[in-house]
């Protein structure tokens, strides 16, 4: 409770809130054809994540997940769906934090129930090289901050490293995906909510494929310009948010 009677705090959460709100109301870039990320919000989840605490971050982004929804409708399953993106951004803060216990906890789990899902066995392998190749950054990036402190520094008051600000952003948006995938395969809703076989689950597989990483991309490129100066920024306002 002292926490939310903090005002620094409480203005944090509004601000980054109000930040994804925007950007789950505007309706995406040009690519919208499988189903993931209809907004901008994969522009402001990493961001969240990455300035603020983990459960701050995942706090501002539901908040703005779920009003943002509300101004640009996009139908109840969504709702369930966008959850991955306050997820998202919890994994980034714990990446980006040198915290990797909950995220590899997090993608073995959901690797496994996806796996262990007979459909699964039917869509190509290729589908999920992004999330594989995150999966591998993130036991990469774990051996390094075991190994080799220094070269994952975040809590110096100089400007953070903008690779590991693109790493961060890059887990935690695939972990945004696995969880997406999750609630479509190993949940079954590719059947219950929208009626696909499984046929027509691997046409929507391999567009996903392309689509996510191109908006991966995007993200990593605009959070390793902007997210460094925004820390920077609050920490010349007094507010040091990057903690082990």
């Amino acid at each position: 409770m002292r926490r939310w009677k903090n005002s620094p705090f409480v203005s944090l959460v509004a601000v980054f809130a109000a930040f994804s709100i925007v950007c789950d109301s505007l309706a995406g870039p040009f690519l919208d054809i499988s189903g993931v990320w209809f907004s901008w919000i994969f522009i402001a989840e990493p961001i969240n994540g990455i300035v603020l605490e983990p459960y701050t971050s995942f706090l501002s982004t539901l908040i703005g997940v779920i009003v943002g929804h509300s101004i640009y409708v996009r139908g109840a399953a969504e709702f369930l769906f966008t959850l991955g993106a306050p997820i998202g951004a919890l994994i980034s803060s714990h990446v980006f934090r040198s915290r990797c216990r909950l995220p590899l906890v997090f993608y073995l789990i959901l690797l496994g129930a996806f796996f262990a899902t007979p459909v699964s066995w039917q869509l190509p392998l290729w589908g999920m090289w992004d999330v594989y190749l995150a999966f591998g950054c993130l036991i990469l990036s774990a051996l390094i901050m075991k190994r080799s402190r220094g070269l994952w520094d975040t809590r110096s008051t100089g400007t953070p490293s903008k690779h590991i600000v693109a790493l961060s952003t890059f887990i935690g948006l695939e972990a945004d995906v696995l969880f997406r995938i999750f609630i479509l395969v190993p949940c079954q809703t590719y059947k219950t909510i929208y009626a696909l076989d499984a046929s027509q689950l691997q046409a929507v597989w391999m567009l996903g494929a392309f689509e996510t990483s191109i908006k991966a991309a995007i993200s990593m490129l605009v959070s390793a310009m902007v997210t460094p100066h925004v820390i920077t920024a609050l920490q010349r306002a007094g507010l040091h948010l990057i903690k082990r």
